[in-house]
């Protein structure tokens, strides 16, 4: 048995341990700090709270019902120079007085690599802003609790001019620069932050709020729960974030980012309230992460056209690892907002369990310019009652426009800047069980094939009573229920040792497909 340290904070560690298990390791072990057991848990990534600043802790694991242990790893925290409690700045926690001025001001004096910390209790708040090299701690048994009072929010406008004449991007909504709500946290460039805790960050949103007429603008979009624009070297670990307004936490032109150890919950109905949707990033990990969602759990994204042929910044050096996803329109998810770019993903040891898709590309015409999908790779995932696993789609109905023939259409029309592509996807070592509707739909553009498709050691099985759906969201598809792959206008494609359990009809259905590869044991 063995572990590496993933994350540290002055009051954190936080742990994954080595093997090739799903989530959960095969056996529940016990974590030992300096000799002195500290918890026991049966997930591969775990976080150590309470701990001391510039302080070595000897840590090891030992299975339970086993002798099996690791090596004793000393591990340092981080140096802190001053813990400032929200309550001293005049903080109630009682949830209902606004701690907002409070809680702004005890970040506002805080000095670099300090802790602001919001001990046991509820915070009722309206959008708070970050600043570089600080920590903002939750206690368990904390609630930072946002406020469903629109007219309390500040407006981050979607574009402004700087001195020089040149546009800047604030707020943004699906893909464009709009005006929205700041987040009830908000950082923009900023750097060396963390937000840690074993406390809550809840939305308050419901059907009676934000999420009543969820398609229309009121004053501005919905806010996020966590927004970070322009940000680099940012840790989010720990919390419990819940009842979102719309996406979860949606970090934006930023680098360098970890989401490590987090539960992201919203109900199955609720709108738009994916988990962590990064745009335009690069050098993300999502480690640890539980989903369970009214729409995707991760969305990998980089702006619609205009942003897309502007900035031409893609999503990219994305890994997503040891991730449980529960629930949710897609466990992981490549656009459809993606005209700058998407640029080498990996997806390892994730459970996604009765979500609609597994594994999704969705993109259209319209979404092209820089829009590139590259290097699609996901190893040792397992689903369960995901009603088709592997779908990549590129006819998405998506905009008011998306119905119309332009995006529909299975005719060959001109390549231009507004034609994406999809090219090298990789997936191996994976068990669908319980599966509904298709095994897999891929469709390309016939002027654009998908290029480069590797299919290995994949497992499929029906469930018995399965129900009956469209295998995709486009135009002009019929409904199915046990269906094998389909794979439409792709080159380059390799099956090897692919099986399906319970499906009717043909196993494999194969449209305009050029060098096609299969192998079977």
């Amino acid at each position: 048995m063995d572990f590496q340290l993933i994350s540290r904070t002055s009051r954190t560690l936080s742990i994954e341990v080595q093997n090739d298990s799903c989530f959960y390791n095969d056996r529940p072990y016990r974590i030992y700090l300096d000799g002195v057991l500290h918890a026991t848990t049966n997930r591969n990534v775990h976080t150590l709270y309470g701990l001391e600043p510039a302080k070595r802790y000897d840590v090891q694991l030992k299975e339970e019902g086993s002798e099996t242990t690791s090596p004793v790893y000393g591990l340092m925290t981080k140096d802190e120079p001053m813990t400032l409690d929200v309550r001293r700045f005049g903080a109630k926690g009682d949830g209902e007085t606004l701690d907002t001025a409070a809680i702004q001001a005890a970040i506002a004096a805080c000095p670099p690599y300090g802790r602001v910390l919001l001990p046991e209790g509820v915070y009722l708040s309206t959008p708070l802003f970050l600043k570089s090299r600080m920590t903002l701690e939750l206690e368990k048994g904390a609630v930072l609790l946002a406020s469903t009072e629109r007219a309390l929010y500040p407006v981050l406008p979607g574009t402004l001019e700087t001195n020089s004449g040149e546009e800047a991007y604030l707020g943004s909504w699906e893909g464009d620069p709009q005006d929205a709500f700041a987040s009830l946290l908000t950082g923009i460039d900023v750097e060396e932050v963390v937000v840690t805790g074993e406390g809550i960050l809840d939305g308050q949103a419901s059907m009676d709020n934000w999420w009543k007429d969820a398609k229309a603008r009121r004053i501005a979009w919905r806010p996020r729960m966590v927004f970070l624009l322009n940000s680099r070297w940012v840790l989010v670990e720990g919390l419990t974030v819940r009842n979102s307004p719309s996406w979860n936490i949606h970090p934006m032109f930023s680098r360098d980012l970890q989401f490590i150890n987090l539960t992201i919950e919203s109900p199955k109905d609720s709108p738009n309230t994916d988990g962590i949707n990064p745009e335009s990033c690069e050098g993300v990990l999502i480690c640890g992460v539980h989903f369970s969602v009214g729409d995707d759990c991760i969305a990998l994204k980089s702006g619609k056209m205009y942003l897309g042929k502007k900035l031409k910044r893609p999503s990219e050096n994305i890994i997503v690892r040891n991730c449980r996803m529960a629930d949710g329109h897609g466990a992981i998810v490549i656009g459809s907002e993606m005209s700058g770019g998407i640029l080498n993903v990996s997806a390892t040891q994730c459970v996604f369990h009765r979500t609609d898709r597994g594994i999704r590309i969705k993109t259209r015409r319209g979404r092209g310019r820089e829009g590139v999908i590259r290097g699609i790779k996901a190893e040792n995932i397992r689903m369960e009652g995901v009603l088709t696993p592997f779908v990549i789609n590129a006819f998405y109905f998506c905009d008011t426009d998306g119905k119309t023939e332009y995006v529909w259409s299975k005719e060959a029309l001109p390549v231009d800047d507004g034609t994406p592509a999809i090219e090298n996807i990789y997936y191996k070592n994976i068990v669908a069980k319980d599966a509904e509707v298709s095994a897999g739909f891929f469709y390309g553009l016939p002027e654009k094939k998908i290029e480069n498709i590797h299919l290995e050691d994949i497992r499929i099985a029906f469930k018995k009573d399965s129900r009956t759906d469209y295998p995709a969201m486009m135009s002009h598809i019929e409904k199915s229920s046990k269906g094998g792959f389909f794979i439409g206008n792709a080159r380059g494609v390799t099956i090897r040792n692919v099986t399906i359990e319970g499906v009717e009809g043909e196993g494999f259905q194969y449209q305009d497909v050029e060098n096609l590869h299969e192998q079977q044991e």
